[in-house]
């Protein structure tokens, strides 16, 4: 077994146990866990498609991938070449990736300065070495074969004009690298409009050496179903497919099925939406006379706040008021002022939420 850290959310239980035991009981603005139900037409397609017996397609069935296709390129604006492929949601795929790439101990993987944990996480399973991009001397790393980008950002909602993805990717290119882009948070642009590294304004007419990651998670609420999809370069994509043919690791016939149906639907998606854009300004109101500042935050599915203390004394004030958040330390050294605050409590724990941060001020 390999040695890994502490799982982060083990270190927040404390403060969620705390949250609980106020008198209105725990909001929690932690984890970016949907809570709104599972749109009809998705739970209609996969229980119709209940009945499937034989093993399904690694690659995904006809209509799933043509379904993926479609999408981006309607909403990462793709027209180069690229291949899709099917994944058990969008986690398994960050931390399998290194490994299934054939990263190991001579190759150096780079994360953002403020990441996902997942990104070190796989790296660190793959046994690579893994640098942050804020690192002294991380541009002359000669060992880098793959590059994390994250935008939307998670945790701190900022984006990135398409000029200066341009330059992400051309430098990566002139160095062999390849660029993967985590993009689950991309239809969900606020204050900016986020740019997918498909997009012609990014790669010009070639998909080579970059791969986007997506998830229905939050677009359609299928967190529960596992469902998700890479995008890009034919040749690595492909790549993935084989080996994922050996490992046996298939989406299963029925979410296929649920994938296609949320994929083909854009009512569904708009309004899950609204409501996002409801709760996040319903939130950014209250923390913010409240107190807070709010960093970048112009797109994604959380916000980026800070007063200007240890983000765990942020952490344990708003617990005391039955409200938990992500510390920003969970991110990476440079988020130890700041907390994370989730859109995906209900209507409802968001105006608890907001009535209760009033006693901060």
């Amino acid at each position: 077994m390999k040695s890994l850290p502490p799982f982060p959310w083990d270190r927040l239980a404390p403060f969620a146990d705390k949250a609980r035991a106020h008198p209105g009981g725990a909001v929690n603005l932690s984890m970016g866990t949907p809570v709104d139900p599972v749109p009809e037409l998705i739970r209609d397609a996969l229980t119709g498609a209940a009945d499937t017996p034989g093993y399904p397609l690694t690659a995904g069935t006809e209509a799933l991938r043509g379904a993926i296709g479609d999408w981006v390129r309607e909403h990462c604006g793709a027209r180069a070449e690229f291949r899709v492929l099917p994944t058990i949601g969008s986690k398994e795929l960050v931390a399998g990736l290194p490994g299934l790439l054939g990263l190991g101990g001579g190759s150096t993987v780079a994360i953002p300065k403020l990441a996902y944990p997942t990104y070190e996480i796989g790296a660190r399973l793959a046994g690579a070495r893994c640098v942050r991009v804020d690192e002294p001397g991380f541009g002359a790393e000669t060992r880098l074969r793959l590059l994390w980008v994250n935008y939307p950002s998670n945790p701190t909602g900022e984006v990135l004009s398409a000029a200066r993805l341009r330059k992400i990717v051309g430098w990566a290119r002139s160095r062999g690298i390849t660029v993967v882009s985590d993009e689950c948070y991309l239809t969900l642009g606020w204050d900016k409009q986020p740019v997918s590294i498909l997009h012609p304004d990014v790669c010009g007419d070639d998909t080579s050496n970059l791969l986007a990651v997506h998830s229905l998670s939050k677009r359609s609420n299928l967190a529960g179903y596992r469902a998700g999809f890479v995008a890009g370069d034919p040749e690595l994509v492909d790549g993935l497919l084989q080996l994922r043919k050996h490992a046996g690791m298939i989406v299963p016939a029925p979410v296929q099925a649920a994938m296609t149906a949320a994929l083909t639907d854009e009512t569904h998606a708009t309004e899950q939406r609204e409501r996002y854009r409801r709760r996040r300004e319903s939130l950014r109101e209250a923390f913010t006379a409240a107190g807070f500042r709010i960093d970048h935050s112009h797109a994604g599915l959380y916000l980026w706040a800070t007063r200007g203390e240890d983000c765990w004394e942020t952490v344990a004030a708003l617990a005391k008021l039955g409200i938990v958040v992500a510390p920003g330390e969970f991110y990476g050294p440079s988020g130890g002022e700041h907390v994370r605050i989730a859109l995906t409590a209900s209507d409802a724990g968001v105006e608890a939420a907001c009535a209760r941060l009033a006693e901060l001020t």
